[in-house]
């Protein structure tokens, strides 16, 4: 089988992969819908109500996933996220139907955006852990890509077919139908083997000594510490896109739900691309993280300033090839730094810095735009991702003894070369 999608050769990935599949194309299908209920029929088109809401879908990351990530240690990983997809598609069934019957209200959506919070922070410590336990070590950056690859499919095939859909029947049914693609998950779940899967450490002591061992063993890991700097700062001002292509659609070109559907379409072009090209890869290093951020910041300029709808369009495919470079070179490098028996400890701390920030963002991003213009939404990803870069890359050469070397070229605009006197970081085992 081709490098590219070596970890489908693995059973049990191949199934979990199809039912990930049906499952993303169904939860950007209602991200879609959720948005234009909020723009168009709880509020009048509000930027701000749009930012609490996605704001408050993540907050439960920051409050619970450590709590999670000591979960998915210390239980099944699978019985987590069979759970956890279970609530989530009770919640989105809930949100179709409430919005069908024409009894939603604002405070409805806060509660309802708040309550999948939780469960998709249950959900994600144990879903990123899982990969490891399904694929051995040398597929997990494969995996990691396909991942990626598989939600940025669904990325491009939802918001799309979602726009036709909210056209053609309304939002309600939309998100009904998003409920039941949860089912594609579960039900893969269920059909793995679980003889194949690797076994999991044998887990001692109570939750909240694990909790603060996570902690502790990234406190110890400088590099570690340094991803999840990044993490942030492109999570919480360049991972916004869900507020920002409605902005842009809506104020500055005047569009319609199709087009807005398109957008995110077309930005998964380049995502699924980004998520592809970095599945080849068997372990990326700083140059690539560093260089995709340093892009990111640079195509998110000009997408900003993209004088037309068209131009907007087109300029989203290499913003979102570059954006999806980071989140997977950033995912892989620290699920393959640290220790089998607090990954998902670990993870779970990702997670909370990666989304976490979101809560921050999204109300801050919603009150710029209705206070400065839609344009600046994406102007604050270009300032905090090109400063981010910058910074990053200074310490590198600072304290661990690289250089900097600019080519001109697509594939590798920059490089950091390790110094003679620089070691591989060890990683240190948890006692």
């Amino acid at each position: 089988m081709s490098a590219m999608f070596s970890a489908l050769s693995v059973k049990n990935y191949r199934i979990y992969a199809a039912g990930a599949l049906v499952s993303n194309t169904g939860t950007w299908m209602g991200r879609v819908a959720q948005d234009w209920v909020v723009l168009t029929e709880l509020t009048d088109n509000s930027a701000a109500a749009l930012g609490i809401v996605t704001g408050l879908q993540f907050l439960p990351t920051v409050l619970l996933t450590p709590l999670a990530g000591a979960l998915s240690d210390a239980f099944s990983k699978r019985k987590v996220m069979l759970v956890s997809q279970s609530f989530m598609a009770f919640f989105a069934l809930l949100m179709g139907v409430w919005v069908l019957h024409g009894s939603m209200e604002l405070w409805h959506m806060y509660v309802l955006a708040t309550l999948s919070g939780v469960a998709s922070a249950v959900d994600a410590p144990a879903r990123q852990a899982f990969v490891s336990e399904m694929v051995p070590k040398e597929k997990l950056t494969n995996a990691v890509g396909l991942n990626s690859a598989s939600f940025h499919f669904g990325r491009l095939l939802g918001p799309a077919t979602a726009g036709l859909l909210i056209a053609a029947f309304s939002t309600g049914p939309t998100l009904i139908i998003n409920a039941f693609t949860f089912i594609a998950v579960i039900i893969a779940l269920l059909m793995m083997d679980t003889r194949l899967l690797a076994k999991r450490p044998d887990r001692t002591g109570k939750g909240r000594a694990k909790i603060s061992e996570g902690v502790r063993y990234v406190a110890r890991r400088p590099d570690i510490i340094l991803i999840m700097i990044v993490a942030f700062m492109h999570g919480t001002f360049g991972m916004n896109f869900q507020i920002t292509n409605a902005l842009m659609a809506t104020e500055i070109y005047g569009k319609g739900v199709e087009e807005y559907g398109i957008t995110g379409s077309v930005m998964a072009i380049g995502s699924l691309a980004g998520a592809l090209m970095a599945a080849r890869r068997e372990r990326p290093r700083w140059r690539l993280l560093l260089g995709s951020l340093g892009l990111f910041a640079i195509f998110s300029f000009f997408l900003a300033m993209a004088p037309t709808f068209a131009v907007y369009t087109v300029l989203l495919v290499p913003t979102g090839l570059t954006a999806l470079t980071v989140m997977v070179s950033a995912n892989a490098m620290v699920q393959l730094s640290v220790d089998q028996e607090v990954r998902g400890r670990v993870m779970a701390l990702y997670m909370a810095v990666f989304f976490g920030g979101t809560p921050i963002g999204s109300p801050i991003i919603g009150w710029v735009g209705e206070t400065f213009g839609a344009r600046w939404t994406i102007l604050i990803a270009t300032i905090a991702c090109g400063l981010t870069a910058a910074a990053a890359i200074i310490y590198l050469m600072r304290h661990d003894n690289l250089r900097l070397r600019i080519r001109a070229s697509w594939a590798r605009p920059l490089y950091l070369e390790r110094g003679p006197a620089l070691t591989e970081p060890i990683p240190e085992k948890v006692t």
